[in-house]
């Protein structure tokens, strides 16, 4: 008996040995044939996944992500303790032992789906460990072959041997899908809960935990939820007690999450995003994890979005439904730095990407004027130089035959040059673009920016507005007015940093980082003036005087100076209002984007109504600031009407006036010119 049993075990003993001996030399086939080209494991010990780049306001408020996937990296010591003991419950229980694959855990699976193929009641499972779940989700695809389980496989041995168990814990909280285009455990708290995680309650990381198996299927959240707790309670992570209160615990799920962000900013990300697409690339704009500063003030841009829809809807409400609904644009920049503070581009992003404000080309009608005069008081030409505003006929261009007309369809004979610009009046704008030739009035717009360098057909309806530009580029002209006649880049961005709080600069953007007393930036030493500050002051002195008592009335803001200007093209079809206080710029455009006329009683005064909103929420909190007056300048009380001083002509309107050296006062007027008489040709 006892010769037979040890003849039995001997046979049993000999039988394990080949077995195993056979074994190991399948696992080392198995290993030469699959392991030689495998992919380099090791770069995972310095993991940087694809993070979501954020962009935030002036005030540090988050705008909206740049994704390709959502995600927010944690690193392990970040993570909540429950959270892991959640996903090691519900995803490998024997993670913390094993050496990358589960023997036991094989064996179950093998056990129970065998069963469950013959007709038993046992549930499909599957073996694959989180470590086996790292290797698949970096290195390999989710076929379902028996090569690639063996390489899954010996991946995951491999990374045990390399690395720690949190580490590899790490990578597989940070990398792993969880729905709703989450990547991570860190994005999917954002996202389904609006928390970060080290606010996740039980209930809710036990909801994360459930979500590997079915990421987009919220049906049985519950359900998932609950096994997952008991998972937890089996593998003695948390007491019966506490999986009964977390089950008992509603999930508020964020269902109603949406990546678009507050509608009032979308114009202004949309075009940070643009830009930097074009000067970053789209690789390090959306998996980069940058940090984004921009220029954006909350506040105002709340403000400028208001007050422009509110001017849009006051015109549209009186529209048929079929008829295209009026649009428009508003921007607003600090005119020393071109920090852009407020930017809309139309009634809705949502409707209409179509940035108004950057991307409409549209004619700027009289808002050309002060380039046109500013070349006048350039050459020494007095602010109260009389112009004549008498019918011109007989004043042939090419082929066209020009007779200009003035608004109100009158001539008032002599007129200041003051007077006709404040008034946006038609015919002496014709008789001084005239006298300076059309070239030279339209290259001061090209100077300052408004009209680019390289324009064909340059004609007399082009000096008086018929030329097209955006309204971003109109606004950056007219800074120079205030800013000692510099050209300034509108700038979006503060500054960039990546994800290790590098910041980006060199040849990818030209950014200045922003501080609170951050002042106008000083002038690199061989940039020029774009003109003379003297003539610059009289030209911010005329627009001041066109806001107080000319065609921008509507533009006023009490207890404030301002100066602006009107612009109406032919029909009514575009109106604008540009205007500024000494440190803030804002532009406005109203149109439709198939142009055709705004109708009886529309006009520039309501662009600048929208101005006068915006800058009375913008200025509410500031004291008053003149304009800045450069040296060598003479104010003299004149008549309005005349130029003549107020001693010489004291009858009408008297205003201030601001005269370089050599210029005076006109002699008092021995008659008033008569308005009727025509002039062929005109003259100055």
């Amino acid at each position: 008996m006892v010769m037979k049993f040890k003849k039995i075990l001997r046979i049993f003993l000999n039988i394990l040995f080949w077995g195993f001996t056979i074994g190991i030399a399948a696992v080392a086939v198995l290993v030469f044939i699959y392991g030689n080209d495998l992919p380099d494991y090791k770069k995972l010990a310095t993991y940087a996944p694809p993070v979501a780049t954020r962009l935030y306001a002036s005030d540090g408020s988050l705008l909206i992500e740049y994704a390709e996937e959502r995600r927010v990296f944690i690193d392990y010591d970040d993570l909540p303790p429950q959270l892991i003991n959640a996903f090691v419950a519900a995803e490998d229980q024997n993670f913390w032992t094993h050496p990358g694959i589960d023997i036991q855990g094989i064996t179950r699976a093998a056990i129970n789906n065998g069963l469950r193929m013959l007709g038993f009641n046992a549930r499909f499972s599957g073996a694959s460990t989180i470590t086996q779940q790292v290797a698949k989700n970096f290195f390999l695809t989710s076929e379902r072959t028996i090569s690639r389980k063996i390489k899954e496989a010996i991946l995951a041995m491999r990374l045990e041997r390399t690395f720690s168990k949190q580490h590899i814990l790490t990578l597989y909280l940070n990398q792993i899908y969880l729905g709703a285009r989450a990547y991570g455990v860190g994005s999917a708290a954002l996202m389904y809960f609006n928390k970060p995680v080290s606010e996740l309650t039980l209930s809710e990381c036990a909801f994360l935990a459930a979500l590997p198996k079915a990421p987009n299927d919220r049906e049985y959240a519950v359900q998932r939820r609950n096994y997952v707790l008991r998972r937890m309670v089996d593998e003695g992570y948390i007491t019966p007690a506490a999986a009964a209160a977390a089950a008992a615990e509603p999930l508020n799920i964020n269902s109603g999450f949406t990546e678009q962000m507050d509608a009032d900013f979308q114009y202004f990300a949309e075009d940070v995003r643009r830009q930097l697409l074009n000067s970053l690339g789209r690789e390090t704009l959306y998996n980069q994890g940058l940090y984004i500063k921009t220029t954006i003030v909350p506040e105002l841009q709340h403000a400028a979005s208001a007050a422009l829809n509110k001017e849009l809807d006051n015109y549209n409400a009186n529209r048929a439904p079929e008829q295209q609904k009026l649009q428009g644009a508003i921007i607003a920049m600090n005119p020393h730095t071109g920090r852009i503070v407020a930017m809309s581009g139309g009634r809705s992003f949502r409707e209409s990407s179509f940035n108004r404000a950057t991307q409409a080309m549209r004619q700027i009608g009289s808002t050309i004027k002060p380039f046109v005069y500013l070349a006048a008081l350039e050459q020494g030409t007095s602010p109260q130089a009389l112009i004549l505003d008498a019918p011109i006929v007989g004043w042939r261009e090419d082929d066209t035959l020009w007779k200009p007309e003035n608004y109100d369809k009158k001539f008032l004979g002599d007129i200041p040059l003051r007077f006709a610009l404040e008034t946006s009046r038609n015919v002496p704008a014709v008789r001084m673009v005239q006298s300076l030739g059309v070239e030279n009035a339209i290259r001061v717009a090209q100077r300052f920016g408004v009209y680019p360098d390289d324009l064909k057909n340059i004609n007399l309806s082009m000096a008086l507005g018929s030329g097209e530009t955006t309204l971003e580029r109109l606004v950056s002209g007219y800074s120079a007015f205030v800013n000692g006649g510099y050209v300034i880049q509108p700038k979006l961005v503060d500054y960039i940093q990546d994800r290790y709080g590098n910041t980006l600069g060199g040849n990818t953007t030209e950014l200045i980082e922003w501080q609170p007393d951050l002042l106008p930036p000083e002038q690199v030493s061989d940039a020029q003036p774009l003109s003379d500050p003297q003539s610059l002051y009289q030209m911010v002195s005329i627009l001041q005087g066109a806001v107080e008592r000319g065609t921008g009335r509507q533009a006023r803001v009490p207890g404030h100076t301002i100066a602006g200007k009107t612009g109406t093209t032919n029909e009514v079809k575009d109106i604008w209002f540009v205007g500024f206080s000494k440190n803030l710029i804002a532009g406005v455009y109203l149109g439709f984007d198939m142009p055709e006329p705004l109708g009886r009683g529309a006009g520039s005064h309501m662009a600048a109504r929208v101005f006068a909103d915006f800058m009375k929420t913008a200025l509410a909190n500031e004291t008053n600031q003149p304009f800045s007056v450069p040296d060598g300048m003479t104010f003299v009380r004149v008549n309005r009407m005349s130029g003549a001083s107020a001693a010489d002509d004291p009858v009408g309107t008297i205003i201030t006036e601001a005269f370089k050296p050599g210029q005076k006062p006109n002699p008092a007027p021995k008659k008033k010119s008569k308005a009727s008489s025509a002039v062929v040709g005109g003259v100055f």
